[in-house]
């Protein structure tokens, strides 16, 4: 939630785009420009004093609130206890799933077996998690920034080894279409989070192509699913024909 300290940047933003000095706010407020400097220097007025602000501006408050709220730093990852509110609801966590890859509204209940009114249930579930900003006509904004990922070792990504990881890779990945590779070697430093970030586009790109496709008839689209991965490690069945175990020469 946004403190009073984050309404008053914002006023201060918006005076300073608007051209307007202290004295003239004070001036439109029936105000001692003294007090007007002494109420944005402590950053803490009643809602009231905002309002008053805010039609001296001729600026919605509902308006600021969301510049406010888009200004607001995106969420990296949640914490153990949404994670854990995330996975009890097998709906919630699809759904979650499904605003992370930027479904939007119709595609989900047109999709799934979710009905309207689950589908805002769940949308407003998230918002209290803070994963989307919910939005008029069931829109949404994504919370959560382009480096978000669930927890390496939380209950989602354990959701995730138990029920996914198995069933996925065990696909023959043998359509035309399909593709799998395992591609090894050692990277100089700093070099492996450039491939990250390269790795996350992709992945971004293919959230985009499934928003420009939806445009295409159901007939013409195929379900696909996209799993990127990158970490440090040698698979186990190798490990004995090392000539040079690693960090020793």
């Amino acid at each position: 939630m946004s403190t009073s300290q984050d309404l008053v940047t914002a006023l201060k933003a918006e005076l300073k785009a608007a051209g307007v000095t202290y004295a003239q706010l004070a001036a439109r407020l029936g105000m001692a420009e003294s007090s007007v400097k002494r109420i944005f220097a402590k950053a803490d007025m009643p809602l009231s004093r905002v309002d008053d602000i805010c039609r001296a501006l001729k600026l919605d408050f509902a308006e600021l609130a969301r510049r406010v709220a888009d200004a607001q730093p995106l969420r990296r990852e949640l914490t153990l206890a949404q994670e854990r509110a995330v996975v009890a609801d097998r709906k919630l966590l699809l759904m979650a799933i499904c605003c992370l890859s930027q479904w939007n509204f119709d595609q989900i209940i047109s999709s799934y077996n979710i009905s309207e009114v689950e589908c805002i249930r769940y949308f407003t579930k998230l918002d209290k998690l803070g994963i989307i900003e919910l939005r008029p006509l069931n829109r949404y904004r994504l919370q959560v920034a382009k480096t978000f990922r669930w927890r390496p070792h939380g209950p989602v990504m354990q959701f995730f080894r138990d029920n996914v990881v198995d069933e996925y890779f065990a696909g023959g990945f043998d359509g035309e279409d399909e593709m799998l590779l395992l591609v090894h070697g050692s990277l100089g430093p700093g070099l492996a989070s450039a491939f990250a970030e390269r790795l996350q586009r992709t992945a971004e790109d293919f959230a985009q192509q499934h928003l420009a496709d939806q445009r295409l008839p159901a007939d013409k689209r195929k379900p696909y699913t996209l799993v990127i991965g990158l970490r440090s490690w040698w698979w186990q069945a190798f490990v004995d024909l090392w000539r040079h175990p690693p960090g020793k020469t």
